[in-house]
């Protein structure tokens, strides 16, 4: 009897365990088959977990500016594309790309991004930007 409450009692936490992290993430959010690149103007780099966000504005064509929220992964994750935790400081202007919000709203996931010295972070193999050092 015991050895059958033991079994149902692992059965039950296997499934109720994955389930939570199964629904926090969800690549839905971004058209992952698009991206677009923009310059802007840094407004704020939070280097934190459980993501990192970029904040930058763009001034469009029409001359209005609109405020932007690039979102990556953790820093440990995206730390080997050449991000630190100094990369971006506010008043940069930054070459952006990054895959857009399906629902159209100034969003989307940094794919890449080059700054005011050229430097080219994200992206195939990575990049050494400012803060990186050869190791």
């Amino acid at each position: 009897m015991r050895n059958r409450l033991v079994i149902v009692f692992a059965v039950a936490v296997g499934f109720l365990a994955p389930h939570p992290l199964i629904a926090h993430h969800t690549g839905s959010t971004v058209l992952a088959e698009e991206s677009i690149t923009m310059k802007g103007v840094v407004q704020g780099w939070l280097w934190s977990n459980p993501h990192c966000l970029l904040t930058f504005e763009v001034t469009g064509e029409d001359g209005k500016v609109v405020r932007w929220v690039a979102e990556t992964q953790a820093p440990n994750s995206i730390y080997s594309s050449g991000y630190r935790a100094n990369s971006f400081k506010a008043g940069d202007e930054v070459t952006v790309t990054l895959q857009p919000a399906a629902n159209g709203q100034p969003f989307g996931r940094l794919s890449g991004a080059v700054l005011p010295d050229g430097s080219r972070l994200g992206g195939q193999g990575g990049g050494r930007g400012r803060g990186a050092t050869e190791q």
